[in-house]
């Protein structure tokens, strides 16, 4: 039995995954592999490097917006003008990695490592499994327009999530028998849209590649077992928002304890809906 984590795309939410791996971590469900996109290649490498996920909900309850987006109007207005191709520096996202990435190199993590990216150019996906690993865990989280795209081999990459944001096919290819998919979810239940472009820009991309994931878990038959852990819902904050972090890994570890408890029924369909 090969077990692979599959973790998705989706900002700040992505501390509901955290909870999720808590979860997981108590049922003494363990990955031999390990495959994330963006914010999920961010939480995948602390997974991989085999740290207590625990210690890593403490890293996301110190966070704060401005940790990740520091946002500048200067910067912003140059970014309007076409004077560079993104609006927020990815130092912040630099030294967060520094700071708790346990390994120099993607083949160094302690479990099998891979995360997805996107060619800028070509649009072709890279799939990196080797390697510097910041660059390539930056490059996966590189949101188009709000980070720069990272070069990688000569080549600009950005965010996964633009081609494959919850790469369960990626795992199956590369061997695993089993697969567990923790999934952001999105943000179902705003009271409002979004203020703010970056805040708009987020919730837009989560709702596309939420889309894509109901497409893809509808339209295949995976030859191998697939756990679609079903997220908190309803989630009342967007992808920029850091304020209730704490709260969110909770429900993700409560909801995904009790739905291991109930035998893991099938997942709550992720469509789009109203409450």
């Amino acid at each position: 039995m090969t077990t692979a984590f599959v973790l998705s795309g989706g900002a700040s939410l992505g501390s509901i995954q955290v909870g999720m791996a808590m979860a997981l971590e108590d049922a003494e469900i363990r990955p031999d592999m390990v495959v994330g996109t963006s914010v999920g290649a961010i939480n995948g490498a602390w997974i991989a490097g085999e740290k207590p996920a625990r210690d890593l909900a403490e890293v996301w309850g110190q966070l704060h917006r401005r940790d990740l987006f520091p946002f500048t109007p200067i910067g912003g207005l140059r970014g309007i003008l076409g004077r560079r191709d993104h609006f927020v520096s990815n130092r912040g996202l630099h030294k967060l990695l520094s700071r708790h990435v346990g390994f120099v190199n993607l083949e160094d993590a302690r479990v099998p490592f891979t995360v997805i990216a996107t060619d800028a150019q070509s649009g072709e996906q890279r799939s990196l499994s080797t390697g510097p690993a910041i660059p390539a865990i930056m490059a996966s989280a590189a949101l188009p327009g709000i980070f720069p795209p990272v070069q990688i081999d000569g080549r600009p990459l950005m965010d996964g999530g633009v081609v494959n944001n919850t790469p369960i096919t990626q795992a199956i290819e590369a061997g695993a028998t089993e697969v567990w998919v923790l999934s952001t979810g999105y943000s179902c239940a705003l009271a409002s849209v979004p203020s703010g472009a970056v805040a708009m820009a987020l919730h837009s991309v989560a709702l596309l590649v939420q889309q894509r994931l109901v497409l893809e878990t509808r339209s295949r038959e995976y030859p191998v077992p697939v756990h679609l852990i079903p997220p908190p819902c309803p989630i009342t904050v967007p992808p920029t928002d850091f304020s209730q972090t704490t709260e969110l890994v909770e429900r993700g570890y409560s909801g995904t304890q009790q739905w291991l408890h109930n035998g893991r029924p099938h997942a709550m369909p992720l469509i789009p809906h109203q409450h």
